[in-house]
């Protein structure tokens, strides 16, 4: 009976999984998309607490009361500015699970040989929950698990240390800069090297030591692989963490029979695997580049940007705003910062009221996480169907009024297609610079998050709208009539 309760929950839940997958796919079936995964999960971990081999409730009940109040404690506070890093943070602590679930097997393989070469068949039939399936197997079914507990704290360490790296970059805790050892590649290489050889080791049977000095190697291949990336490619970063602890789960799934962390685990570690490629698609890169370190590769000298930004004042992006029919809006990280997407729909709304074709331009890796733009605009309540991508909106440009750029920089840099031998050549970008007019909100005059600088700042269509954005926005709006 609970072997046939929980089988056909786990089923319902990882139906449920994929629909809320499906559904986050589109802005307007995103809500009810969270609500799928929601109900996806509570069915899967009421069914793990009452289902075979379940014990231990007092401490059960008790870790779900703190992991739960602290979870909707961290979801009252963190601000949408803030999500990449949580979501990065949530990412390391699926690898540190990953990791001691691996090494509590380990403990119970090598408590359950010691007991069978003792002979102990008293010891072995009062064991229970995972100890006595260990004691169940063949030798070649260990040597499986083995595999599995492996891979899984591997993967899981690798997890936790990039993410706590990536989570220091993006909350600006660590210089978003790429910095490597001494030795650089060769240092990972040597410890991905030497895991190999601790690997068949431990298959060997040479102990619990070569599964604890594989896993502090994999910290270090974890910290130093993401320190060697640069900011820029946080977004990557991000999603390839995301698919990494899928992985992670994937293999403990398979330690622990149990089916649904092995779908799940699946799930996410595709899904990830999926949007990394879509990332580097938007950048242009491989895969590898990104892994590899430092945001793109110059071939010479850049190409040196010549002119001046030119100011303009409120009023004069208020007089353009009045006498243009077709504008564009580009937001990007500077708007999460100064926390205007509030006052970004405002004057859409404003603009839309006034009989105005008013559309917003996402680039992929717009922010610092694949659909961060997304969500803060859908925050704020901006019409799903003005939100375009950077595909469907680009060809529009040159018969655009205005485009506002509102926070955001390599996205919207020329340099991609004029300068072969910029860090960002050939990567896809918003060319909003083929618009009539073009205003840059920005705080200062400073490069962008890659530090390379923008020539789209000192074209002649282009004025540049110096201040925080909010503020500037909101001292705009009453000029809207």
């Amino acid at each position: 009976m609970e072997y046939g309760f929980t089988t056909a929950a786990y089923v319902v839940s990882a139906v449920l999984f994929i629909l809320s997958l499906g559904g986050l796919s589109g802005q307007e079936s995103a809500k009810r998309a969270v609500w799928y995964g929601i109900f996806g999960m509570g069915l899967a971990v009421a069914a793990t607490l009452i289902g075979p081999g379940s014990g231990n409730w007092f401490v059960s009940l008790v870790m779900i009361a703190i992991g739960g109040g602290i979870g909707w404690n961290v979801a009252q506070r963190v601000q949408m500015t803030e999500m990449p890093q949580l979501v990065a943070a949530m990412h390391s602590l699926v690898g540190l699970a990953a990791v001691f679930i691996g090494f509590n097997a380990e403990i119970e393989m090598v408590r359950v040989a010691a007991m069978q070469a003792a002979s102990e068949p008293m010891g072995l039939e009062a064991l229970t929950g995972f100890a006595l399936k260990v004691a169940e197997k063949t030798a070649t079914e260990i040597n499986i698990l083995k595999i599995e507990v492996f891979l899984g704290v591997f993967i899981g360490a690798v997890t936790f240390t990039g993410s706590v790296v990536a989570y220091g970059k993006l909350a600006g805790k660590v210089d978003g800069k790429a910095k490597k050892l001494p030795g650089g590649h060769l240092l990972n290489a040597a410890a991905a090297i030497g895991s190999v050889l601790l690997m068949v080791m431990y298959f060997q049977g040479a102990g619990s030591w070569t599964l604890i000095a594989m896993t502090l190697l994999a910290f270090f291949i974890g910290y130093h692989l993401i320190m060697g990336i640069g900011g820029a490619d946080m977004p990557v970063v991000v999603s390839m963490l995301n698919s990494y602890s899928g992985w992670a789960a994937a293999a403990i799934g398979f330690s622990l029979s149990n089916d649904l962390l092995i779908v799940v685990g699946a799930l996410v570690g595709s899904s990830g695997a999926i949007l990394s490629y879509i990332m580097c698609k938007a950048m242009n890169r491989s895969f590898i580049s990104v892994i590899l370190g430092g945001f793109g590769g110059t071939t010479g000298p850049a190409m040196e940007v010549s002119g001046e930004q030119i100011a303009i004042d409120t009023e004069g992006v208020a007089a353009a705003l009045n006498d243009a029919d077709s504008i564009i809006i580009i937001p990007g990280y500077g708007m999460a910062v100064a926390q205007a997407q509030q006052s970004v729909s405002e004057l859409t709304r404003k603009l839309r009221a006034k009989g105005k074709t008013v559309r917003f331009a996402i680039h992929p890796v717009a922010g610092r996480l694949p659909g961060h733009m997304n969500v803060l605009l859908a925050e704020a309540k901006v019409p799903y169907d003005i939100v375009l991508e950077m595909d469907e909106i680009n060809e529009d440009f040159p018969t655009t009024d205005v485009a506002i750029v509102i926070g955001s920089n390599d996205i919207v840099n020329p340099a991609a297609q004029e300068d072969p031998n910029s860090p960002i050549a050939g990567m896809p970008v918003l060319e909003c610079w083929k618009a009539k007019q073009v205003f840059v909100s920005k705080r200062g005059q400073g490069t962008g998050y890659s530090g390379i600088e923008n020539p789209l700042f000192y074209k002649e269509n282009t004025r540049m709208f110096y201040g925080d954005a909010k503020k500037s926005l909101d001292a705009l709006l009453p000029m809207i009539d």
